[in-house]
C-alpha cells in the first residue's frame, strides 16, 4: 500500500448518483475519505469525487461491478492500495426494471437483481470482514445495507422481484450482524421509502414518487440527503450498540 491515512474510509457501491452520492458529499463533510464504485457513469462518478475533495477529503472512483466476485476484489484491492484501511461499508447499488407482473418477468431479469441486489452485498460484505474484522486484525467497522420499503410491501404489479431481492439482503443482515457481532463489525439495514431518486425512471414511472406521496403519512417524498443522514448515524460511535437492525425512512409508510 502506497499510505495509511489516519482518516476513516467510507465505501459507497453505487455512488455516483441519487442516495450513494448524497452519502458520499455528506461522508466527506464528516470527516470521512471517501471511495465509491459506479458501473456506467463515469463523468457522474468523478463530480461526486470533485465534491469530496473540494470538501477536504480524499476520494477515489472504481468501475466496479458488485455482482462480479472478480471486480469486486479489484475494487477492494484499490482501496488498500490508496487508503489502506476500509471504516464503514455502505451496499447502496441496486437495480430494478420495468413494472411488471410475475408472470411477465424474464429469468435473466430475475437473475440480474438477485445478483446486483443480494449477492452483490455479501461479496462486498465478504471483502469487508477480511479487513474489519479482529480475528483478520481490523480495527472493526461498520456495515449498512440499503433496502426498501418495497421488502415489506412485496411491490405486486410493479416489481416482486426487486422486493424479493431485498428481503433476501434483509435475512443477510440478519444473519451476517450475529455472525460478526463480537469481531468489532456491527451490520445494520436502512429501509428507504419513497425517495426522489433516477431509480422510478428505471422502473418506467420517473414520477412515481408523485402520484404515491399522498399515500405517505407525512404527505411528501424523501430526499437523498435524508437518507444519507440516517446512513452515517448509523455509521457513526453514537450507533454503537447497535447493531442488526432496521431503521425505516419512509416517512411513516
Amino acid at each position: 500500500m502506497d499510505t495509511v491515512s489516519q482518516a476513516p474510509v467510507i465505501l459507497i457501491t453505487g455512488g455516483s448518483r441519487g442516495v450513494g452520492a448524497a452519502t458520499a458529499r455528506l461522508a466527506a463533510a464528516q470527516g470521512y475519505d471517501v471511495a465509491i464504485s459506479f458501473v456506467s457513469d463515469e463523468s457522474a462518478a468523478l463530480a461526486v469525487v470533485a465534491d469530496v475533495e473540494a470538501a477536504g477529503r480524499r476520494a477515489l472512483a472504481v468501475r466496479a461491478d458488485s455482482a462480479d466476485p472478480e471486480q469486486v476484489i479489484q475494487l477492494f484491492a484499490a482501496i488498500d492500495r490508496a487508503f489502506g484501511r476500509i471504516d464503514v461499508l455502505v451496499n447502496n447499488a441496486g437495480i430494478n426494471a420495468l413494472q411488471s407482473r410475475l408472470e411477465d418477468l424474464d429469468f435473466a431479469r430475475m437473475q440480474r437483481i438477485f445478483a446486483v441486489n443480494a449477492i452483490g452485498p455479501m461479496l462486498c460484505a465478504q471483502q469487508a470482514v477480511k479487513r474489519m474484522s479482529f480475528r483478520h486484525n481490523g480495527r472493526g467497522g461498520s456495515v449498512i445495507n440499503l433496502s426498501s420499503g418495497a421488502a415489506k410491501a412485496g411491490s405486486p404489479n410493479e416489481y416482486v422481484d426487486y422486493a424479493a431481492s431485498k428481503g433476501a439482503l434483509e435475512t443477510f443482515t440478519i444473519g451476517f450482524s450475529k455472525e460478526v457481532a463480537r469481531e468489532g463489525i456491527r451490520v445494520n439495514c436502512i429501509r428507504p421509502g419513497h425517495i426522489y431518486t433516477d431509480i422510478h425512471a428505471t422502473g418506467g414511472e420517473p414520477g412515481r414518487v408523485d402520484r404515491v406521496k399522498d399515500s405517505i403519512p407525512m404527505g411528501r417524498g424523501g430526499q437523498p440527503e435524508e437518507v444519507a443522514q440516517a446512513i452515517l448515524w448509523l455509521a457513526s460511535a453514537e450507533a454503537s450498540f447497535i447493531t442488526g437492525t432496521f431503521l425505516d425512512v419512509t416517512g411513516g409508510k
